[in-house]
């Protein structure tokens, strides 16, 4: 399964999306502010693989350094891919 989260930390949507991705074992992607539980320690009892837009990384001036060892940063096409795969897809949290 993979659970797509495009607000941020500070907000109860992004927050349930990332905790709903953690109790079902499901692969995470974060989009647009989603983007900044990475950086902000929000990800810090996530044990599923998480996937970041590259292009919301840099329009937000975040970098590798940012980044978690278990994050790995995704284009537009790769996303369209992993949706595919995914048995399930879902989101927007």
């Amino acid at each position: 399964m993979l659970i797509i989260v495009k607000n941020g930390i500070d907000t109860p949507e992004g927050k349930r999306g990332v905790q709903l991705a953690g109790h079902m074992a499901a692969d995470l992607v974060l989009i647009q502010n989603g983007i900044y539980f990475v950086r902000d320690g929000g990800l810090d009892d996530f044990n599923g693989r998480v996937y970041v837009l590259d292009e919301d990384l840099v329009l937000r001036g975040l970098g590798d350094a940012e980044m978690g060892k278990n994050v790995r940063k995704v284009d537009y096409d790769a996303l369209v891919d992993l949706m595919a795969e995914s048995g399930k897809v879902a989101g927007l949290f």
